[in-house]
């Protein structure tokens, strides 16, 4: 089709005229309106045979695929091409993407959304603050780190090294050479040699430019572009040249390399979702999305089923380590939890956590979500051990994985203190987590 519209915009283009169309020779960029009354003006050229020809079958094709039938262009024409195989395509691939659901619906059963714990798990960007899913987290954060290129390209370009790249030693060997250069300039602020880079430099092409952001960050530092002859050679090459070098721009170069060295990757930070419930017999009850889950949920009920065909003839063979290490598998496959704290009142306390975050965030969470965190407390796994705020275990280490049910109980020296004081009851969760308590399902 585009070969086809090619050798038509080469010597015809599409005359609008009422509830006709005609042909004139196309000797200007502009749309030229040739009408059939009388009176109407004509070019002085009438159209070639081959002309004709070719716009007869154009204009039966048109009519044929039921288009409209009047285009002043051939840029209209194929903006409408290009409209209908977007749409076709864009059809097409909601259409595999709906077969490939269904197919997937009818082998593994889906847990209605209304009756989950919680209904997913979310993160937040710390460039925007905006609150995404798992799977727009990377995508929303590179276009995050993309835009700000236009307030601090430096920055963007430290950030888009660090981030985009996965390989870590890809990157510190990068960020090493690009310091080096940096030294190098500092040092010898006047030879010439120091402030250019081949592009074509065996070092360069392996170590920096198969880094992503890396030449960004060189011209945002201030080193140009510039094609330069070399020594032995016919054609130019293309070098990146520092052309300023006074004192002051040096300190400034050293210091965004240090912010170079410095720089870590921008990741989305895990959205604990606080949530207050009201007291319920359904405390203990979880239903989990998939995302929880480092295997598939089909993954999960095969090996579910293994272990229980496995279980009654190992029952009596399974020594204490062997229990321990199924234990530890079992806590490996998952990659979040969530945690529910009782509170004296019947009231429970909700977030979600990484499987792998350790018991200090879970004191701070819900610090940060009394009134008077201040106050020294307790929490109480279900197995009816203390948890101790000062050890740095893993939630799974601790076996409150993939969720668990905690109780919360005020420090009983300090509440008999304050008691004999003649101190108050302190007040529990903040005014903003109970103006959206909900009721467990």
């Amino acid at each position: 089709m585009k070969k086809f519209f090619e050798d038509i915009r080469k010597e015809i283009k599409f005359k609008s005229a009422g509830p006709g169309m005609k042909l004139t020779e196309d000797t200007s960029t502009t749309p030229e309106v040739v009408q059939g009354s009388s009176g109407a003006r004509h070019d002085r050229h009438a159209p070639t045979e081959g002309a004709q020809r070719a716009g007869a079958a154009a204009l039966a094709r048109i009519e044929q695929q039921h288009q409209p039938k009047v285009h002043t262009s051939y840029r209209a024409i194929r903006s409408q091409v290009k409209r209908e195989l977007e749409a076709e395509a864009e059809a097409a691939a909601l259409s595999e993407k709906q077969k490939a659901a269904a197919a997937e619906a009818s082998k593994v059963p889906v847990n209605d959304p209304t009756t989950l714990s919680v209904a997913g798990v979310y993160f937040t960007c710390p460039l925007t603050g905006a609150t995404l899913t798992k799977s727009e987290r990377e995508v929303h954060i590179k276009e995050a780190i993309l835009m700000r290129f236009e307030e601090d390209p430096v920055e963007a370009s430290v950030m888009m090294i660090h981030t985009f790249n996965k390989d870590r030693e890809k990157v510190k060997a990068a960020v090493d050479i690009i310091s080096k250069y940096v030294e190098n300039i500092c040092k010898n602020p006047t030879e010439e040699k120091y402030r250019k880079i081949k592009l074509s430099n065996k070092v360069f092409q392996e170590k920096i430019s198969s880094v992503e952001g890396s030449r960004a960050f060189l011209q945002a530092v201030g080193f140009i572009s510039i094609m330069l002859p070399v020594e032995g050679q016919e054609e130019e090459e293309e070098f990146l040249v520092l052309t300023e070098h006074s004192s002051d721009a040096l300190e400034l170069m050293k210091e965004r390399r240090d912010r170079l060295q410095r720089g870590e990757p921008v990741r989305a930070q895990l959205d604990r979702r606080p949530q207050a419930f009201r007291p319920s017999p359904n405390a203990q009850h979880f239903e989990l999305p998939p995302e929880f889950y480092n295997l598939t949920v089909e993954e999960l009920q095969k090996e579910q089923q293994q272990r229980s065909d496995l279980v009654e003839k190992n029952a009596m063979l399974r020594t204490k380590a062997m229990r321990e290490k199924e234990e530890q598998r079992e806590r490996r496959k998952y990659n979040y939890t969530l945690l529910r704290i009782r509170l004296p009142d019947g009231k429970l306390l909700q977030g979600t956590f990484y499987a792998w975050d350790r018991l200090p965030v879970l004191f701070e969470f819900v610090r940060e979500s009394l009134v008077d965190g201040w106050q020294p407390f307790e929490l109480i796994s279900p197995a009816r051990q203390k948890l101790q705020e000062s050890k740095e275990v893993t939630f799974a280490e601790c076996n409150l994985v993939p969720a668990a049910l905690i109780t919360f109980a005020w420090d009983a020296a300090v509440q008999a203190d304050i008691a004999a004081a003649g101190g108050k009851r302190p007040t529990l969760l903040k005014p903003e987590l109970l103006e959206t308590i909900q009721t467990l399902s």
